[in-house]
């Protein structure tokens, strides 16, 4: 059965690369799964939870964004932030949801709104993918 090479990346090292069975990410237009043979397809990402499947296990990243490229089997995901569920402390985390939650009851503007919505929902999405450790890891 066909493989998916899956490199993701950051500017400051390589998170993941290796053959997986499937990939679900956020893209900014919704979900989006690519298989074996998908089409080409370049996809910018928001963040959010990364899946990558192989055999039977799901793996589980958070991501802050970027780009996928698909083409012949080969995908590369370049991220803002990327880190694998067992890499995210959730203490840390969780810290970050509080401040940002505390920061939005005091809101001064637009900016500042945007700001916060946006570091509440990485919070959030690193305590998600953080509760998924009990998977097995990549």
């Amino acid at each position: 059965m066909a493989k998916i090479r899956l490199q993701i990346l950051t500017a400051d090292r390589v998170v993941f690369s290796g053959d997986v069975d499937a990939i679900i990410v956020p893209g900014t237009e919704g979900q989006l799964g690519i298989l074996p043979d998908h089409a080409p397809i370049l996809a910018l990402l928001q963040g959010g939870e990364v899946t990558i499947r192989i055999g039977d296990e799901d793996y589980y990243l958070a991501i802050s964004g970027g780009m996928l490229e698909m083409n012949s089997n080969n995908a590369i995901m370049l991220a803002y932030t990327a880190e694998l569920a067992e890499e995210i402390d959730i203490t840390r985390a969780e810290a970050a949801r509080i401040r940002s939650l505390d920061r939005l009851q005091h809101v001064t503007g637009e900016e500042d709104l945007a700001r916060d919505e946006a570091a509440l929902r990485r919070a959030l999405t690193r305590i998600k993918v953080a509760d998924r450790r009990k998977k097995k890891r990549v």
